[in-house]
């Protein structure tokens, strides 16, 4: 099992709390570009999708402010108590994000959780800044007739009027959202009439401000009267690459969905992206008959960070996809709950270093610029054998398994210049020269090897990230394509 830093010493960051000018630099195979990213004096929202996060536009109040919050599965959260929920929130909050998007389904008990999950959040000190988004799953929630809006109102009724659901600073309206819906009309004889109708009856207890994920071209957003925004839930994977994709559209892949969804928003609509790092699951035909990986590669979750913040003047809010979903691979929370049986690619792969690899985008996406390092430290992952490897298990390898690359990625953050050594073994290591700021690095996996990163200045180990319990296997038990993730201490 890998061995991850405990959560005291997680939290203590390892930048600045106040922001300036700071060099941004990437690294690739030794090469270095340096970008230096200017303030802009702006502040941001992010959310965490308990499974999202947020910018607001100028002409919304609040436009000097961007939240960012964590997608939040709702379903996998059985066993949770109200300390349960308590702990996840102030752990959400210590690492710098707004809010949890509580992706919610149909069953009975997902709804005493949530009571729970608020229940939690009225303990929270009034100076804490912590809210909830409630994200309406529709491949769970029927849509189909009238009634079926019986499911949403059941949240809405419930908490649309605590001071923790987040209202949209415009409107003051109870920020809602889905995952899908696109072919849902309640009855009202088109998708367009059926949310329109939701909304009246949501509204009805107190004003909606309406964000859905709806997997539809985009240029029918202005068609779609229910709509107050929109949330492009795939815009942090490459996911329009494949196997047979040329290798230059591969490495480094587009992430430019957001453009289609931004050009069909007029103006006054809120614009939800996402940012991600991982992508991985593998249920068999016997199950959800869901088996495939997005490339995960390149550093994805840093890459499609920096272009956020690059582009934050256009975004309302960041929402991290995600917090607990452990069945897809993109948690960046602690693993406990109820998994929905995905065990067997999870257990023993903590990400918590990612949490802490979030905060600084967030505080840079915030503020505009990047905040100064303080505190030499390394993060690193891969995955646990090599791609081709062959596995004894009934369920094949995942789709698209070709795209990824046996690689250790690493980023770095060093507060002046030195020497970066990344292992497979003790005999076995490449070194790089890397300045001051944060660096992104990367070389090949080895079978049977592990994976260990050394800052090294003026001939001392200033920091050691050594993953207890990581191999890479070449001979795996089962096809494994999540990510052992572990950060120094």
């Amino acid at each position: 099992m890998l061995s991850i830093v405990d959560e005291e010493t997680q939290s203590q960051m390892f930048y600045e709390d106040s922001i300036d000018e700071v060099p941004f630099v990437e690294e690739v195979e030794g090469r270095a570009i340096a970008n230096v990213q200017s303030s802009t004096g702006q502040s941001r929202f992010v959310f965490a999708q308990y499974v999202p996060a947020l910018k607001l536009r100028s002409s919304v109040a609040r436009a000097n402010e961007h939240d960012t919050d964590c997608s939040f599965m709702v379903g996998n959260t059985y066993p949770y108590s109200v300390d349960d929920w308590l702990a996840d929130i102030k752990l959400a909050s210590s690492s710098l994000l707004d809010g949890f998007v509580l992706n919610v389904g149909a069953e009975d008990w997902q709804r005493d959780r949530v009571a729970d999950c608020f229940r939690a959040a009225a303990r929270l000190p009034e100076s804490t800044r912590f809210s909830f988004i409630f994200s309406f799953d529709m491949a769970s929630i029927p849509g189909d007739s009238a009634s079926d809006v019986q499911y949403l109102r059941a949240y809405y009724q419930a908490h649309a009027r605590d001071p923790r659901m987040f209202k949209h600073p415009r409107t003051g309206g109870a920020t809602i959202s889905t995952f899908s819906g696109e072919n849902c009309t309640f009855g009202q004889g088109s998708m367009e009439n059926g949310w329109a109708y939701v909304k009246r009856e949501l509204s009805a207890i107190t004003p909606a401000y309406f964000i859905p994920a709806f997997f539809i071209n985009p240029a029918r957003y202005p068609g779609i009267s229910a709509m107050d925004g929109a949330f492009n839930w795939n815009g942090g994977w490459p996911v329009n690459i494949n196997a047979s994709s040329a290798r230059q559209d591969i490495v480094n892949a587009r992430l430019d969905s957001d453009n289609d969804h931004l050009q069909n928003l007029s103006e006054g609509r809120t614009f939800m992206a996402a940012v991600s790092p991982w992508f991985f699951t593998h249920y068999g035909p016997d199950s959800w008959n869901k088996n495939w990986i997005y490339r995960g590669d390149d550093w994805l979750f840093v890459r499609r960070w920096q272009q956020l913040i690059s582009m934050r003047d256009r975004i309302d809010i960041v929402q991290v996809i995600s917090w607990n979903d452990y069945g897809e691979s993109h948690y960046i929370g602690p693993i406990k709950g109820a998994q929905p049986n995905s065990q067997a690619w999870v257990d023993g792969y903590p990400h918590e270093p990612w949490l802490a690899l979030n905060a600084y985008f967030t505080a840079a996406f915030k503020k505009g610029a990047y905040p100064p390092v303080k505190r030499d430290q390394i993060f690193m992952w891969a995955r646990p054998h090599p791609k081709a490897a062959n596995a004894p298990e009934h369920v094949p390898r995942p789709n698209n398994w070709q795209l990824t690359d046996d690689k250790i990625w690493a980023v770095v953050f060093t507060t002046a210049p030195s020497k970066v050594e990344l292992y497979t073994s003790n005999d076995r290591k490449m070194v790089f020269d890397v300045p001051a700021g944060m660096t992104k690095l990367s070389r090949d996996s080895e079978p049977d090897g592990g994976m260990r990163g050394t800052i090294v200045r003026d001939g001392k180990i200033v920091a050691d990230c050594s993953p207890i319990g990581y191999r890479y296997e070449s001979r795996p038990g089962v096809y494994n394509f999540n990510a052992a993730v572990a950060m120094s201490q």
